[in-house]
């Protein structure tokens, strides 16, 4: 079996992936516990899910340090993602490809997950100094020493990076193809979800028509889709949220009517059935090299999100969920 190829069907990688990133950076500081997100990371391998979702930038450091004391006990059970690229500076990101930094950044990575090899390794942005083809060829040379299993490249912030009048995934499909060239991509990971389908148009079909598998982002908008967050309630400074254009209590309001789509059809399923898992059954229906990655950081959510691999969605949800209305966000204003 090609373990360059990372589609649920290929690896035996568990329907549903865990985002490991809200445990320990970008959304709300407060309720980050250790203990709790180790009990949560548990919990999830418990229920089947085998791929674990993190980048070194997340903390920084310390969500490879929390992944590293689970595999620790448990590395046999898990699929591990990490990613390189970013550092995290003062109130800003620095994108950073440049080979020796790529190197030595794999090597801290191992360490603080205590591993021999990553499974998937991912770039987490291209660095606008630096001809991608260099920096993937210095994480195709880690493949060469076995220390990486398969490379991926991460299109999560293809949004803000976009040109005027591009496609949203333009600039990530030329990307790949240029790093195609150098060594085989085996995942893309971006933004898919029922309030943020545009992965459908271009990209998604780039990725399935190559056999390169999909690690949906955000799946749950951000937790919105989950029908747990009140317009109006705010969010912590330092939550991811507080300052999205889809997060102010006005369009939090406005798009209520996507929840209340997903709850009538989530009704039809059994009490047991929520928003959260009909959203995740939606985005599981776009193909079977897509995996979605919802972020969590309790148990219940874990477990939760993933018996989502569970639920069948019938024609009638599928033509319903198509007929929502798009989601809004300041930008549309």
């Amino acid at each position: 079996m090609d373990r360059r190829t990372i589609g649920a069907a290929a690896l035996g990688v568990g329907a549903i992936g865990l985002g490991c990133m809200p445990m320990t950076w970008a959304y709300t500081r407060s309720q980050q516990r250790g203990d709790r997100s180790l009990r949560t990371v548990h919990a999830a391998l418990d229920a089947g899910v085998s791929l674990l979702d993190t980048a070194d930038m997340y903390g920084p450091f310390t969500n490879e340090l929390l992944l590293g004391r689970v595999l620790k006990e448990r590395r046999a059970d898990a699929f591990v993602s990490t990613k390189v690229g970013l550092l995290v500076g003062d109130q800003h990101l620095v994108a950073n490809g440049r080979p020796g930094y790529v190197r030595r950044a794999c090597d801290a990575s191992l360490r603080r997950l205590g591993t021999d090899v990553i499974d998937l390794y991912q770039l987490h942005r291209a660095d606008p100094e630096v001809p991608v083809e260099e920096t993937w060829g210095a994480m195709a040379e880690l493949v060469s020493a076995g220390k990486v299993r398969a490379l991926g490249l991460c299109a999560v912030g293809a949004r803000a990076a976009r040109r005027p009048g591009a496609g949203l995934h333009d600039g990530t499909i030329r990307q790949l193809e240029r790093v195609q060239q150098v060594f085989p991509v085996s995942a893309v990971q971006a933004e898919l979800s029922v309030w943020s389908p545009d992965a459908l148009g271009t990209l998604l079909p780039w990725c399935e028509a190559r056999g390169v598998g999909f690690l949906a982002a955000m799946p749950l908008g951000n937790g919105f889709l989950t029908g747990t967050l009140t317009p109006g309630e705010g969010f912590e400074p330092d939550d991811l949220r507080a300052r999205h254009p889809r997060f102010t209590a006005e369009m939090m309001a406005a798009n209520q009517p996507l929840v209340a789509g997903l709850r009538r059809v989530a009704g039809r399923h059994g009490p047991g059935a929520t928003p959260a898992q009909v959203a995740l059954a939606w985005v599981l229906g776009q193909g079977r090299h897509v995996v979605p990655v919802p972020g969590a950081k309790r148990e219940r959510w874990a477990v939760e999100n993933a018996a989502a691999a569970r639920l069948a969605l019938t024609d009638r949800d599928v033509a319903e969920i198509a007929a929502l209305p798009p989601a809004r966000g300041s930008w549309d204003q």
